[in-house]
């Protein structure tokens, strides 16, 4: 036998002894369960056959056997609730057979290749991640998982997972059903930037953990875990009555105590299980998985500076770039250029993308783009009137310029109620308004100004907040949002409202426009070329309330400020 298979051996066995390390932890809670009912068979038996005699003794096993019945169907409460509690699943858009033939092909020789069943299913994440995720808990049956929008088409078998004309699968000696493999997540943004040679390169790691999570013992451990974890979340649920908290807190703290018995031997359980994985996909593209790896740390960079200076602006007015994956290729593209150590990737482009392996790539894009909105912002499920998709080439014109309108009109707005309306000359929408503001009482104007922009900031957030998904939207329990960045001080959100005036100013008295940046998000072209030497002149006139340096600027651009802008 080869290092390699050794190596996954061990890892697999030590996965193996660790779960029923875990299973035990199961068998000693329903051992303490059983205790009192094993006291109150004893002494009943005690009693029948006359070795305890006496009104103390009767006394004694009736209140053990009441205490037993008591603890029974406590117990079987708690149980009951553990088993039903429904775990957490990743919000994901599932991909029928159909809909991407040539990627479950690919899994499918990777898995045969690597000597383990192939996943159940494959569903995209709008994530730089890829992982196996069970969904066989018996709270899931029935309902399946919750995707923003699933790309199906085809027969039911193939919306279902199945591989039709495939012979079934074996069924354990436990259970006496097939086992069902896990579902393959992949992360959207690998689909796009990846070619299809590294992202199979990428996969075989994570396709080799089928083999592990097909054993009983560890499939049955890791749904023991997830059901205590469920469970413990069970008594945080909105809307809950004071007696459900009360009995739902009670089975969270016995789950808790019990997780805090199994914690460490689960750990060990899913490091045994990813070194055996790990080991077994040694053997297959080795070597290309070395250059994809430095991939997947430059996606991670392109994708996170794509959706925190690009998408979130667009979010913010309720617009939701429809073609996420696709501009994470440009964004990845234009970080390659700019950044000496990623010299040579572009040339990777000539080759064939992993995304050419799905039928309609737009829909699935479009897809995941609504999910990653979801997740990471807390837009609603479906398009509507004040959630609508956005085009690349449309995004200068209906998210940038709009943004940057709206922020000079809440700047004049505010400028308005501090008293500022003196006559009709200078109360116009210019920028010479602001930069007399700002300069006239240096720190004490910018504060006083950045608070009340910020109160009024918070103010529309908090009108236009949605509440955040339950379990119906979801079809899992509520997803926590991920919010790609911390709330801006006021004096940030006033350096960006004056940076905004300067840019309407720009376009309506010096012919500049609004364009857009793949790394750096909204940005001001002049002449055709990207000006990004704005920032220092508004800090300086923000933090120090110097105008000198952006006058010199605004002169030497061509900008009047004296000049009124048009405002949303």
């Amino acid at each position: 036998m080869s290092d390699t298979g050794m190596g996954a051996e061990a890892g697999a066995q030590h996965a193996r002894s660790r779960a029923l390390a875990v299973l035990r932890v199961r068998s000693r809670a329903l051992a303490v369960a059983l205790l009192p009912t094993a006291a109150a068979v004893v002494l009943t038996v005690a009693a029948a056959q006359g070795r305890i005699e006496g009104s103390g003794w009767d006394a004694v096993c009736w209140a053990v056997t009441v205490a037993a019945l008591l603890v029974l169907l406590l117990a079987a409460a708690v149980g009951a609730v553990i088993v039903r509690a429904r775990p957490a699943l990743s919000p994901t858009v599932d991909l029928a057979e159909s809909s991407a033939p040539d990627l479950y092909r690919l899994v499918r020789d990777l898995a045969e290749r690597l000597d383990v069943p192939p996943p159940s299913a494959i569903a995209l994440t709008p994530d730089c991640d890829s992982w196996l995720e069970d969904r066989t808990h018996p709270a899931h049956a029935g309902r399946g998982p919750m995707p923003a929008r699933s790309i199906r088409g085809g027969d039911a078998g193939a919306d279902a997972g199945g591989d039709a004309g495939t012979a079934p699968a074996p069924r354990t000696p436990r259970t006496g059903r097939a086992p069902v493999a896990p579902v393959l997540v992949i992360g959207s943004p690998f689909m796009w930037w990846m070619r299809v040679g590294e992202l199979r390169a990428i996969l075989a790691p994570v396709v080799a953990g089928t083999g592990p999570s097909a054993h009983p013992d560890i499939a049955a451990a890791r749904r023991f875990v997830r059901g205590l974890d469920a469970a413990v979340g069970l008594a945080a649920r909105p809307g809950l009555d004071p007696v459900r908290r009360l009995a739902l807190g009670f089975v969270a703290a016995i789950a808790r105590v019990l997780l805090r018995g199994c914690r460490v031997h689960a750990a060990e359980m899913e490091r045994g299980v990813a070194v055996a994985a790990s080991e077994r996909a040694q053997t297959v593209d080795y070597g290309v998985r070395i250059v994809a790896q430095e991939q997947v740390g430059l996606a991670y960079a392109g994708w996170d500076r794509l959706l925190t200076r690009v998408a979130l602006p667009a979010w913010r007015m309720g617009r939701w770039p429809a073609r996420l994956d696709a501009g994470v290729v440009s964004a990845l593209t234009e970080l390659s250029r700019r950044d000496r150590l990623a010299e040579g990737y572009t040339s990777r482009l000539g080759e064939r993308p992993a995304c050419d392996l799905l039928e309609e790539p737009g829909a699935a894009d479009e897809a995941t783009s609504l999910l990653a909105a979801r997740l990471f912002h807390g837009g609603p499920a479906e398009p509507g009137p004040d959630w609508a998709p956005v085009d690349w080439a449309a995004y200068p014109e209906e998210v940038v310029d709009r943004k940057w309108r709206s922020e000079a009109a809440r700047l004049h707005r505010v400028l308005d109620t501090l008293g500022e309306r003196r006559d009709a000359e200078s109360a116009a929408p210019t920028l010479a308004r602001v930069i007399d503001h700002l300069a006239g009482a240096d720190g004490e104007a910018a504060d006083r100004l950045a608070a009340r922009i910020a109160a009024e900031v918070a103010g529309e957030e908090a009108a236009s907040a949605r509440p955040a998904p339950g379990p119906e939207a979801w079809g899992v329990d509520a997803v926590p949002l991920l919010p790609l960045q911390p709330p801006r001080t006021g004096r940030e959100l006033l350096a960006d409202h004056v940076t905004a005036m300067v840019c309407c100013a720009a376009i309506d008295t010096a012919g500049a426009l609004p364009g857009l940046d793949w790394l750096d998000g909204p940005s001001l072209l002049i002449d055709e070329v990207r000006r990004s030497d704005l920032v220092s002149p508004v800090l300086a006139l923000v933090e120090e309330g110097d105008p000198d340096e952006l006058r010199d600027w605004l002169s030497s651009v061509g900008i009047r400020p004296e000049k009124p802008v048009r405002l949303v």
